[in-house]
């Protein structure tokens, strides 16, 4: 969550010559609603569902960079679907990092409360930190791992750019 995926996938996708597609977004395209509404109108477990139709559907495409959402990797079924079409990229960032990016964020499902209702940072850092401490078991499983917090987008493209044509070429 707040790691750069969204921001760097479409720049990786254009350096690579590969296309792109943020999960997220897919989902709110196809659903014509945004993931804040199909949250509150529908609930999570829809959502989840949907999202694994979805990732389903796009795991069967070649030579495509992914945005997936922050929690789309904590089920089992999509995390094997990941791993099983492709490459998993985990772009980290410290717990304060993310703070800082999404303290002011009401389109973030599982902040919004926080955000809406001027929560200070000790509450945000424990929200954060469980919710990694939750999916870190999958995302530490990752093919490359890249800490976000002190480096710039166009080095981060440039790494994971070098890491795939390894990669392709393997």
């Amino acid at each position: 969550m707040t790691s750069g995926k969204s921001t760097i996938g479409p720049i990786l996708s254009n350096v690579i010559g590969w296309s792109f597609i943020d999960l997220d977004c897919l989902i709110e395209q196809n659903e014509g609603m945004t993931i804040n509404d199909i949250f509150d109108k529908k609930g999570e477990e829809y959502f989840r569902k949907i999202e694994l139709q979805n990732l389903l559907e796009i795991s069967k495409q070649k030579k495509l960079i992914v945005s997936l959402g922050g929690g789309t990797l904590a089920s089992s079924a999509n995390f094997n679907i990941v791993r099983q079409s492709g490459k998993l990229i985990y772009l980290k960032a410290k717990p304060e990092i993310i703070y800082r990016r999404l303290k002011n964020k009401t389109n973030r499902p599982l902040f919004r409360d926080l955000v809406l209702s001027g929560a200070g940072e000790e509450d945000f850092l424990q929200r954060i930190v469980d919710l990694l401490n939750q999916r870190e078991v999958f995302y530490n499983q990752a093919d490359l791992i890249i800490n976000t917090d002190n480096i710039d987008i166009g080095k981060t493209v440039d790494l994971i750019a070098n890491k795939i044509s390894k990669w392709v070429y393997e």
